[in-house]
């Protein structure tokens, strides 16, 4: 049992520079018993309430310096302050707030909320094990208007989708990374550096792209990717929500519509998932 969407602002004030960090935090426990479900006995229950209360105490005591660093913290607290708690499991997610720049310069208090991917992690830890960390980022979309097709694929009676040599590929990216041994790594700069992995795999070299013969070779070269410049990460998780376009007929018009025009088709839509990790830690 446990809290869900625990909403608020950490403002953090350095002179007339101010930093903010808005964040969404689920946290969820597990006791030794379960006497609260079996014989109504609240006594080893932490009250919901009493739940936000400490994840709020905790953001005002030792702020927010990485969305992990939170999490992993809100862990602790419970295992190290309730004999009763067995196991704890805390999601934080930010809302992308940037700072705003006015000519080239950074303005000391104003911000922009600028929707290019949710950054989130999640923590959880057994009494007497080790924590256990992941991080991720959501929503992402990213759009290629060329250097994409889809064609050799299976085809039967039912098949009715034509090969394409050229098309736009687009989709919603979720990307979630877990982390080998909790150590004192720097999360912000292993973020950053995934997020360029991310969109380094999928557009390709700046002045010429690179060509995905497919969703699914796009997803696999974002894991490899990630897994060949981030040591720390082990295991990766993606999945890309695919967003497909259809020319627009325009004869009826006399017009001729060389892919100018395009409309979204927004469901059915297509998926493809895939989990990509190292040898060793996946045996493991």
């Amino acid at each position: 049992y446990g809290k869900n969407t625990i909403k608020f602002l950490r403002l953090h004030r350095e002179g007339k520079k101010h930093f903010v960090k808005e964040v969404e935090v689920c946290t969820h426990l597990r006791l030794t018993s379960a006497h609260e479900y079996l014989e109504g006995n609240n006594s080893f229950v932490i009250p919901t309430d009493t739940i936000k209360n400490i994840v709020l105490v905790l953001a005002k005591k030792n702020g927010i310096p990485t969305l992990e660093q939170f999490a992993i913290d809100i862990c602790k607290h419970f295992m190290t302050t309730f004999c009763q708690v067995a196991y704890v499991k805390t999601y934080v997610q930010e809302v992308p707030w940037q700072r705003l720049h006015e000519n080239g310069v950074p303005h000391v208090h104003s911000f922009i909320c600028v929707p290019d991917g949710i950054r989130f992690c999640e923590v959880e830890q057994c009494r007497n094990g080790p924590l256990v960390v992941f991080a991720g980022i959501k929503d992402l979309k990213l759009m290629k208007t060329t250097q994409s097709g889809f064609e050799g694929f299976y085809k039967n009676e039912h098949t009715t989708l034509p090969e394409r040599k050229d098309r736009i590929l687009c989709g919603e990216l979720f990307c979630k990374w877990s982390y080998g041994e909790c150590k004192d790594f720097d999360f912000d700069c292993i973020w950053n550096t995934i997020r360029e992995c991310i969109l380094e795999a999928f557009a390709g070299p700046p002045d010429c792209g690179e060509y995905s013969p497919s969703y699914q070779k796009t997803v696999n070269s974002i894991q490899m990717c990630i897994l060949s410049k981030v040591p720390q990460v082990q295991i990766v998780e993606t999945v890309l929500n695919n967003t497909f376009y259809n020319v627009v007929d325009m004869k009826n018009l006399c017009l001729t519509n060389d892919k100018e025009v395009l409309v979204p088709v927004e469901t059915p839509y297509g998926s493809c998932a895939c989990t990509l990790g190292r040898k060793k830690f996946l045996e493991a």
